[in-house]
């Protein structure tokens, strides 16, 4: 039986990036199940506010700051406020009313709006967490970008917060995630997280302080969609790739793919590197950040490099080293080195748990360079260990793949809506 999904997302494409790919995925992907899909995110300008996309009807509502015309600006993406947002929250109710939904499906910060939309709407909201959004102002679980935080508190909150955005306007995340953090907790009629740590995190620092006779949401763990890249093709003859490939080096090496960012573990990376002895080649591939640190000069670094270009780069690598620090909810790199049939070291938080285990990767402890050196040192000099944990990496990576996933989600949506349902006829 088909079913009427509202899917809410801070952005959509055209604008780059994981999460509006993940909205994309999910909305097309139901559409072409058969189910009446519609998509609203944040309009920004130069698009329409109303447009059909694949069979997706995407609703872009302008916000308090850009519904005025003096402040509305042309081109470049528009971000949600941690807070109902007064402008997107009536437009998003009004919305409601017209399609008169099954369940609206949620993520970002736009989730506030959709919450607040919801009030005295029967209308079940499923809200997904691809980060920490919920109950961390940086949407890191972070403190001060340096350790794990051990869970919000109203004065690390507001110095972690005014650290990273700068005061005062970190200060008023702070405080905004704070104050609407029970209107969230509310309204979830269930929870997806896209890892168990990404779940567990929730249900300790959003959901465990639940009491009442207001029932808990549901808490259901399912990985991102992927798209299915094993068969992607990469032909390294072709022009736009060759511009890329021509710069590796000739031997197989150690990749890298991310953001240059210290909380991606790139000086662990770069000490684990110094302890090898004639290691192979170090090639790293992404982008330039505020706080990129300094590269060993034996280094071949790409940035710029078109996603087809990065798996054919996946191709010639020995295998990938991605320790993050922090705890990645669910690392796409990581997938994107799998789906090539090639191990990965990573660390022992986030996500990545639930991705590698002693079957298919390595897992050290973050910000340990000497496990890292003896874990890279291991895949280095044992060929057949690395082209064992290649083929199960390759396997597991189809668990993530969008066939997988997508009837995944089409039960957790009918399960949402008649338990929403049966609540309904229960208290009538």
């Amino acid at each position: 039986m088909s079913m009427r999904i509202l899917l809410a997302s801070d952005h959509y494409p055209p604008f780059i990036g994981g999460a509006q790919r993940q909205a994309q995925l999910l909305a097309e992907g139901m559409a072409d199940r058969g189910h009446e899909v519609s998509v609203v995110t944040t309009w920004s300008g130069g698009l329409p506010t109303v447009r059909d996309e694949n069979g997706v009807v995407v609703h872009r509502l302008k916000q308090m700051r850009t519904a005025v015309s003096p402040l509305a600006r042309d081109g470049g993406q528009s971000h949600q406020p941690p807070f109902p947002d007064p402008v997107t929250t009536w437009g998003m109710r009004r919305l409601i009313a017209s399609l008169d939904p099954d369940l609206v499906h949620s993520y970002g910060w736009i989730t506030y709006s959709a919450a607040a939309a919801l009030i005295r709407k029967k209308v079940p909201l499923l809200v997904t967490a691809r980060d920490y959004a919920s109950f961390c102002a940086t949407r890191t679980l972070m403190e001060k970008g340096s350790r794990l935080c051990s869970g919000p508190g109203v004065r690390k909150c507001l110095e972690c917060a005014g650290a990273h955005y700068g005061a005062p306007k970190g200060w008023l995340a702070a405080a905004a995630v704070g104050m609407w953090r029970p209107l969230l907790k509310g309204k979830t009629s269930a929870f997806h997280g896209v890892s168990s740590f990404v779940t567990e995190a929730h249900h300790r620092h959003l959901f465990e302080s639940i009491n009442g006779d207001r029932r808990r949401p549901r808490e259901i763990t399912l990985p991102d969609l992927r798209g299915d890249v094993r068969g992607e093709r990469t032909d390294p003859g072709e022009p736009h790739l060759e511009r890329y490939l021509s710069k590796l080096p000739q031997d197989p090496f150690i990749l890298f793919v991310g953001a240059f960012r210290r909380v991606k573990g790139l000086e662990t990376i770069f000490s684990a590197y110094r302890r090898l002895s004639q290691p192979p080649p170090l090639v790293l591939i992404g982008t330039f950040e505020s706080d990129t640190p300094p590269f060993p000069p034996e280094a071949t670094v790409l940035t710029d490099v078109p996603h087809a270009a990065v798996m054919a780069v996946w191709d010639r690598a020995l295998f990938g080293v991605m320790p993050s620090i922090w705890p990645e909810p669910f690392a796409g790199t990581i997938h994107e080195a799998m789906s090539r049939g090639k191990p990965v070291i990573s660390t022992r938080i986030g996500g990545s748990t639930d991705m590698i285990d002693e079957t298919n990767g390595i897992l050290v402890p973050p910000g340990d360079d000497r496990a890292l050196a003896d874990a890279m040192a291991a895949l280095i000099h044992d060929e057949a260990r690395r082209e064992l944990y290649g083929r199960a990496a390759a396997h597991k990576a189809e668990a993530f793949t969008a066939a997988a996933v997508l009837p995944r989600f089409e039960r957790i949506y009918r399960e949402v809506i008649a338990g929403e349902r049966g609540i309904g006829e229960a208290n009538s």
